[in-house]
This record gives structure tokens, sequence and C-alpha cells, in this order.
């Protein structure tokens, strides 16, 4: 199994159209196109739908050591609106990696490359082996 084939099984990512680009040891990268289902009652992208772009790109970095490496803490940061037509992509990089834990930074830019958000997560790695492995 490919890391893109298992993570399409992330249903609510993929429901949401987001798809994962790129993934490498400790780094991911997802890609968002904002639709009309993208968008809050002020007519710009809702807050989740970047959050859930920014976990995703998290979730490919955290688990390509082959481990399955689960969230315990998320912040994100908006820092500019986005809206309809617009490309958002997370480019999620590891930051610290220890025998169980691991820190990350992810930014999310639009189509401009102007940053949109920020988001750092902290990871606790299981023992579980994924059905994927990354090499170097």
């Amino acid at each position: 199994m490919t890391p893109q084939e298992f993570f399409k099984m992330d249903r609510f990512a993929t429901e949401a159209g987001i798809e994962l680009i790129e993934i490498k040891k400790g780094y991911g990268k997802a890609q968002l196109i904002i639709g009309p289902q993208h968008l809050n009652a002020g007519n710009t992208t809702q807050g989740g739908a970047i959050f859930t772009l920014a976990d995703l790109a998290l979730a490919a970095a955290a688990n390509s050591h082959g481990t399955l490496a689960l969230s315990l803490t998320s912040n994100i940061t908006f820092l500019r609106g986005s809206g309809p037509g617009d490309t958002l992509t997370a480019e999620a990089r590891e930051r610290y990696t220890g025998r169980r834990t691991g820190h990350y930074q992810v930014d999310v830019t639009n189509q401009h490359g102007d940053l949109i958000a920020t988001f750092e997560a902290s990871v606790f790695r299981k023992d579980n082996e994924l059905p994927f492995t990354i090499e170097d």
C-alpha cells in the first residue's frame, strides 16, 4: 500500500476534497481547492476546513516513520482570509522527534504564497506498524 492509498482512508479529509500531494520522512504536503462547501456564513473559508487541511499534512509527516502517530495537541492561528476558488496548501515539517513523541510546524498558504495560517502540533507514537514505508 502506498502512503497516498493509506491516507485516502481518512474519510473526513477525503470527503472534504483534500489531496495528499507529497510525503517524505518528517514532511507532508496536502492541498485543498476551496469550493462553496468550504465557506462559512461570511463567505470566507471555514476555519475547520483549514484545520482539517493542516491536520492531514501533519498526519502524513508524523506517520512517515512507519508507526501510528496520534495528535496530542494542536494549535492553529489564522492570519489571513481565503475564499472561493483559492487553492490552499499545507506543508508540515518535523521540528522534533523523540522515541515516543514528535513536534510539527505546518504552514498553510494560498496559490500566491501568502501565509493563511500556522498550525503547531505534538504527537504520540504508538507501537502499531503502518502498511507502508517511506524511503529516505
